[in-house]
């Protein structure tokens, strides 16, 4: 089956020239992957290309590959067998995906022949296993998911430098996909009660993005334990007194990713001690994208989301102590171990199969200190960059009893005061910032983050309008998925 972005044409040519003028004649070579087994051969996961490949073609089709060697772009794809249309229905002729993408189209079958006929391939790794072992045996070398090797750095570096800065086709189809994941934020605050599982909120949110005939952009966190990072269950009751922390993001048509962060009181109304930690974490969120602006090293966003942090839980009585002490020793790092964030694209960690070669600017290595080391993000801001911002405030047992990591807070940190805010476990609030000419533009604002806001959305979901459901008042209709891309000059909805 071979689905294509369509009117992408034109803006995947210019992204194909952009990466030629970069590397000249060097040749390259970039595969979509392969479906993936659920349980067995037959029963696949949903397909989704590639993101260096679909950035260049717009093309998702299974175990393709995309060869550019100077200025000429040959795409190979499987053909379809006899009995394909039988089973999943008809799919576009080569001839007329040749047509639909702009460049050659040939069968697989030829691509051993195209290789012979160039001396020096370059390439980069798709995630899976049988991709590599397939690329592995067409270049004859080892090819290894997420390992570059120095012959294919050249390549890395072009796709980074191409990728970095998004186009207006880009930028078009990640403010849609932020519309829908207002729309499903709307849902899930609605459908939150105590009494219900976790997975009837996330089940809410995921209805808008199906009718619309997509899928979340990542594996989505919905807990209770917010304090669990990368949380991927949501088998748990939710009661009053908790806060629900939702990590979720929508995907467009394209593939382009969103990823946004809300926490929220089951109850509707969130307790003293939870309403000041909030707010800590707010002001911390308001603080790091009020400083993103063209220049600025996304480093110093994230240590003025820390000192926020800090200056905020000495407030509290939680800390104490110099705020830039604190911040230098790594003490708050005890209750916000992670990085402000990372960027964000056709990959919700945007290149992050490029290691820190995407995330870090040349010259610049990751901290050895607990909680900055986990930074993924070390560049100077540039406009068309597109980062997310997400402070968080955690109470990680696994931190906070391991004397190797608080012995350096020594009595800066006061349990006594700590143990009044045992209901909360985790809060993390997280927006998608476009770095601009003059600043910087949140693509994500429409969804509620003021506490008041959120209490109120809470509340309110529960009544919906009209008396209709839920879904339909969340969803209204889809977002129009950009099919041509905008004029350079024009501004984005």
């Amino acid at each position: 089956m071979h689905q294509v972005i369509e009117s992408l044409a034109a803006v995947c040519s210019e992204r194909r020239a952009a990466v030629t003028r970069i590397l000249g004649d060097q040749a390259f070579l970039l595969g979509a992957g392969h479906s993936r087994p659920r349980n067995y051969a037959a029963n696949t996961f949903r397909f989704r290309a590639a993101s260096h490949f679909l950035f260049l073609t717009g093309l998702s089709s299974p175990g393709a590959h995309l060869l550019i060697s100077g200025q000429h772009a040959r795409i190979f794809v499987h053909p379809d067998g006899p009995d394909h249309a039988l089973w999943h229905g008809p799919s576009p002729s080569m001839s007329q995906l040749a047509t639909s993408l702009g460049c050659s189209v040939e069968p697989m079958s030829a691509l051993p022949n195209a290789l012979q006929n160039i001396s020096h391939v370059m390439m980069l790794p798709a995630a899976d296993r049988r991709a590599c072992d397939e690329m592995s045996s067409l270049l004859g070398r080892k090819v290894t998911p997420g390992v570059i090797s120095t012959h294919d750095l050249p390549l890395a570096q072009a796709m980074i430098q191409a990728r970095l800065c998004h186009d207006q086709a880009a930028l078009a189809q990640m403010t849609a996909a932020a519309e829908l994941t207002t729309r499903a934020f709307a849902a899930g605050m609605a459908a939150t009660a105590p009494g219900k599982l976790e997975w009837s909120v996330r089940a809410a949110m995921e209805y808008p993005l199906t009718a619309c005939g997509t899928v979340p952009a990542y594996n989505p966190i919905v807990s209770v334990h917010g304090e669990v990072l990368h949380n991927d269950r949501s088998d748990n009751t939710m009661r009053d007194g908790d806060l629900l922390l939702v990590d979720f993001g929508a995907e467009s048509t394209g593939g382009w990713a969103c990823d946004v962060t809300r926490t929220w009181p089951v109850s509707g109304t969130f307790s003293p001690t939870q309403r000041d930690l909030y707010d800590v974490v707010l002001a911390a969120q308001r603080a790091a994208i009020d400083a993103v602006t063209p220049g600025v090293r996304y480093r110093d966003v994230h240590l003025q989301a820390c000192r926020t942090i800090a200056d905020g839980l000495c407030q509290l009585g939680i800390l104490k102590g110099d705020v830039d002490g604190l911040v230098e020793d790594g003490v708050h790092a005890l209750f916000f171990p992670h990085g402000v964030g990372h960027l964000l694209g056709l990959d919700v960690h945007d290149m992050e199969d490029l290691g820190d070669l995407a995330g870090y600017a040349p010259g610049r290595s990751r901290s050895e200190q607990f909680g900055l080391g986990y930074l993924r993000l070390d560049r100077d801001l540039q406009p068309g960059m597109v980062v997310t911002i997400e402070p968080g405030f955690y109470q990680v047992p696994a931190i906070l009893q391991n004397p190797a990591l608080t012995h350096g807070a020594a009595d800066r940190l006061n349990t006594d005061v700590l143990e009044r805010f045992s209901d909360v476990r985790g809060i993390r609030l997280e927006d998608d910032i476009l770095v601009t000419d003059q600043g910087h533009q949140n693509l994500t604002q429409s969804i509620p983050i003021d506490p008041d806001d959120i209490q109120r959305a809470v509340q309110q979901g529960r009544v919906p309008p009209t008396g209709r459901s839920v879904w339909k008042w969340s969803l209204a209709r889809c977002p129009a998925w950009p099919q041509d891309p905008p004029a350079a000059d024009q501004p984005l909805a």
